[in-house]
């Protein structure tokens, strides 16, 4: 299987809106429910532009046999005392998870976040959710706190950590 890294592009916002419904659908370890999600393709098209523009934003796609099949977006603080900073989001459909495919979006963002001078990134993931932690220690995150019933998922209370990867 090839898989291609890119910076996705305003074309590329109707594929990314299907993978997040799909990721929404098949997995409860991301923020949104299943039917939650209300971005159109227009209101997506605004946030990849917005990211693209922006020097302290990226958002990465992964595609392999034909279809965008996973995502890494970084968003840069808008002002002068977080500009340094950007929180991370990403997703994997899960068909794709365990190739590798997380390491290299990671790989990738880092290299750009070494270039554009970023100082800090975060993200936050849920306490249970071990293959995510796992792939961000392996990245540089360390666990930072805990964000105690943090999220509300399927009437069950879920705990969160907060992570954060300091570049010196």
């Amino acid at each position: 299987m090839n898989v291609t890294l890119r910076e996705l592009v305003q074309e590329d916002a109707a594929a990314l809106l299907n993978l997040q419904h799909r990721l929404d659908r098949e997995t409860s370890y991301m923020l949104l429910s299943p039917g939650e999600r209300q971005s159109s393709i227009l209101q997506v098209e605004d946030m990849i532009r917005g990211l693209g523009q922006a020097e302290n934003s990226l958002i990465l796609g992964a595609e392999a046999d034909g279809e965008l099949v996973g995502y890494l977006s970084a968003e840069g603080g808008s002002f002068s005392r977080n500009r340094h900073s950007a929180y991370i989001v990403t997703g994997i459909l899960k068909r794709y998870q365990g190739m590798g495919i997380g390491g290299a979006l990671f790989r990738e963002m880092d290299q750009w976040a070494r270039q554009c001078g970023m100082v800090r990134l975060e993200l936050t993931v849920m306490r249970h959710n071990e293959a995510a932690v796992s792939l961000y220690t392996k990245q540089g995150f360390a666990i930072e706190g805990t964000k105690p019933k943090s999220l509300l998922v399927d009437g069950e209370w879920v705990d969160e950590y907060y992570m954060g990867k300091i570049y010196s």
